[in-house]
């Protein structure tokens, strides 16, 4: 399907159809309206709420949501920006969406204005930063640096001890005579 629904007419949706499921990309000034509609449409199983870096771009906050009695399916994506990263809060629309926010939030640094309560869920208390930012460097990186260029398991080392005399082949490779 790639023709939004009766419910989003209004909205400024972009439609397109990825692996067979709906994906409505909405600006963000309709994302509580589009999600409204959603759920009003018979959409009623909350089923996630996250975001991707998209780095220059902003964030991408992606909603889905289910009509588990006529089995269908559907995405709801916005763009937020990366200066002022802020977004209405669907926590009244669908309750679920209050724990995703709230992770969001955390792991990404974005803002659901009108949010119940964004206290911290996920992280040690006095944790800085949004782990979940491509920007964010790893501690454990900067305490101890990743040993050369080559990738895990790759090393001369490696290569040369007894339990790994040569490179495991992929599932479905045949081995080498």
């Amino acid at each position: 399907m790639t023709v939004p629904p009766d419910w989003a007419g209004g909205i400024d949706a972009a439609a397109s159809d990825a692996f067979g499921l709906l994906t409505l990309d909405v600006p963000a000034e309709q994302w509580v309206d589009a999600a409204s509609r959603a759920r009003d449409a018979g959409l009623t199983f909350f089923d996630w709420l996250s975001a991707v870096d998209e780095l220059d771009d902003g964030f991408r906050v992606v909603l889905h949501v289910a009509d588990l009695t006529n089995h269908q399916r559907i995405l709801l994506r916005t763009l937020i920006p990366r200066a002022a990263p802020r977004l209405d809060s669907l926590a009244a629309v669908y309750a679920g969406a209050a724990w995703h926010e709230r992770e969001t939030a955390e792991m990404f640094g974005i803002d659901f204005t009108g949010h119940p309560g964004l206290q911290p869920l996920l992280l040690p208390d006095g944790f800085e930063g949004n782990p979940l930012r491509k920007e964010f460097l790893l501690q454990a990186r900067q305490d101890k640096p990743w040993p050369g260029a080559k990738e895990p398991g790759e090393s001369d080392a490696d290569l040369a001890s007894p339990r790994r005399k040569r490179r495991p082949t992929p599932p479905g490779v045949p081995a080498a005579p």
